[in-house]
């Protein structure tokens, strides 16, 4: 009970858990740095992504799936860039439009179809729904974000 002494309720704590736990994820995404193609950062945040949500299932789970009253909500939170995680994969979308790599478009929802993707190939694993090994599947998750990319990229004259 000496918890309910900095919290008020088992809710405030498990948003405090939230927002934490989002600041270090982001902190771990922002550290993945700017080496190499823009390819290769994208499919390094994949991995990242892919890595907590296999690791950490529950906390994944709480943090980007279950209602909470105070989730980061699309798009004026993401705007604002109140979402430290979210900000990562936003700011190289914005490179790869500035550069000319991708099409020219929102960034945050050329960054949202990105994330929406891999949140949804990892709920689909974790359902059951592919027969493969977790090796497989990454693999997959590298093909099928590949997918992804050639469809936002900027065609070559």
């Amino acid at each position: 009970m000496a918890i309910y002494h900095y919290f008020p309720s088992r809710k405030a704590l498990l948003e405090d858990i939230a927002n934490e736990e989002f600041l270090n994820f982001g902190v771990h995404l922002a550290a993945l740095g700017n080496e190499g193609t823009l390819e290769q950062r994208f499919q390094k945040r994949l991995d990242a992504f892919v890595d907590f949500a296999l690791t950490r299932p529950r906390v994944f789970d709480y943090i980007f799936t279950e209602p909470r009253a105070g989730a980061r909500r699309f798009p004026e939170d993401f705007e604002e860039r109140k979402s430290a995680t979210f900000n990562s994969l936003a700011d190289l979308c914005a490179e790869a439009v500035r550069c000319g790599y991708f099409r020219p478009g929102d960034i945050w929802e050329i960054a949202l179809t990105m994330a929406a993707h891999t949140q949804g190939m990892i709920s689909l694993y974790r359902g059951g729904r592919f027969a493969v090994s977790e090796k497989e599947f990454r693999k997959l998750c590298h093909r099928s974000s590949e997918r992804v990319l050639r469809g936002l990229r900027k065609p070559r004259h």
